[in-house]
């Protein structure tokens, strides 16, 4: 039975990354139609991320109490009644509010998903099943822009958030008529839900702290780009949605690539000096972008090209820095291993929504804020890195729960 369960996790996990890019090609397209800004309609892929951080501290906990399977049919539910509510919202504001419910529908089906496979499967088969999910997350960004862009070609951008809410009905008769409930009977779920002595341990630790704001960092960096893409070429540049769609996947591709590659470079290199390259390579991907923008052509697809090109070193930079990045925040904790886990997609997650939304408050240019975000903050923690007072934060450390 526990063999077949990875189809199933394949199908819910999906339900996040296609939230996110399934509407990128549209948004220039909504922010019109709602007469909107521009970082007005960005606020609302930065909303879901934010909900999906928040949510890791409100609802693993639930997953323990009333079971994986009540938490994952909750979360698919919720994600189909938000995916219409996005598709009919007349007002901004209720699209806003559709992708709050949607964010937190996504990451209770994450979280069933990742807890089901620690689970159902010992160590050695974790890693194949993580292996697994995870790449089935980065093929999406290859795939779904595309077929949002098609989607809004025929029927409207609306069209994509009723495609979502179709998936969640597909995957609500899956997971009803096949998926068990995995939650061992041995898991406390006594006490208070939510209480501070389980967080304090892991928020208190310095070293958890640094590399928690790695991860941040990127994901803030990816946000941003992710976010500006379309509405720098498609509605400053005036490129095509499916051209969009195409720039955008050949990215996404080189992102697939990167995190296949990235265990075994850091296998050879080790988990700290695969962060200090993976550093590197997004400010080295934050020059190239400035310098592309100030000596680079300035119209049409060659500065479409010449806008992503570099966005290409800050994809591998991240495929690179989360594994270890993440191995190194967690390292210290054994029994609080679940809570500094929340914690760690708490912090990545809702800190690089909050930078994002700052950034996009500022008239900076696209090319220029992304660059801002990714070289300006990897700059200052490759600085704390090289000094060696603050080795306490950054060097290997033992389990020491």
């Amino acid at each position: 039975m526990r063999r077949n369960l990875l189809p199933l996790l394949m199908f819910m996990v999906l339900l996040s990354p296609l939230a996110i890019d399934i509407y990128l090609p549209s948004m220039p397209t909504m922010a019109l139609e709602y007469g909107v800004s521009n970082s007005e309609v960005q606020s609302t892929l930065v909303l879901f991320l934010f909900a999906m951080g928040v949510g890791q501290i409100l609802i693993g906990p639930l997953a323990d109490r009333f079971g994986r399977r009540p938490v994952a049919l909750f979360g698919i539910v919720l994600y189909g009644i938000s995916s219409l509510l996005g598709a009919y919202a007349v007002e901004f504001e209720l699209l806003q509010i559709a992708r709050v419910f949607q964010g937190l529908a996504a990451c209770s089906t994450s979280i069933v998903v990742f807890s089901a496979v620690r689970d159902c499967y010992d160590r050695k088969q974790s890693v194949s099943m993580y292996s697994y999910l995870n790449g089935a997350i980065c093929v999406v960004p290859a795939l779904a822009p595309t077929l949002g862009g098609l989607l809004a070609l025929q029927f409207g951008w609306r069209s994509t958030f009723i495609f979502m809410a179709i998936y969640a009905v597909i995957v609500l008769f899956l997971v009803g008529f096949r998926f068990p409930e995995t939650r061992p009977l041995n898991t406390d779920s006594t006490g208070p839900l939510y209480r501070w002595g389980r967080y304090k341990p892991v928020l208190g630790d310095a070293h958890f702290m640094f590399y928690a704001s790695c991860c941040m960092i990127a994901m803030a960096s990816i946000l941003c780009y992710v976010s500006y893409s379309p509405v720098w070429l498609i509605g400053h540049l005036g490129i095509s949605e499916l051209m969009f769609s195409g720039l955008f996947g050949l990215n996404a591709l080189v992102n697939v690539a990167a995190c296949f590659a990235a265990p075994v470079l850091i296998k050879r290199i080790g988990n700290r000096p695969g962060v200090i390259v993976a550093l590197w390579l997004m400010v080295l991907a934050a020059v190239v972008e400035v310098v592309m923008q100030l000596a680079g052509p300035e119209q049409g697809i060659a500065a479409g090209v010449a806008f992503m090109a570099p966005m290409m070193l800050l994809c591998v930079g991240f495929a690179i820095l989360l594994g270890p990045a993440t191995s190194m925040a967690l390292s210290a904790f054994g029994e609080r291993a679940g809570t500094a886990t929340a914690m760690l997609g708490c912090i990545q997650m809702s800190g690089a929504s909050i930078l994002t939304a700052l950034i996009q408050l500022t008239d900076i240019p696209a090319p220029y804020a992304i660059a801002i975000v990714m070289g300006g903050f990897c700059s200052v923690l490759l600085a704390m890195m090289a000094m060696n007072r603050l080795s306490h934060l950054h060097q290997e450390q033992l389990q020491h729960d």
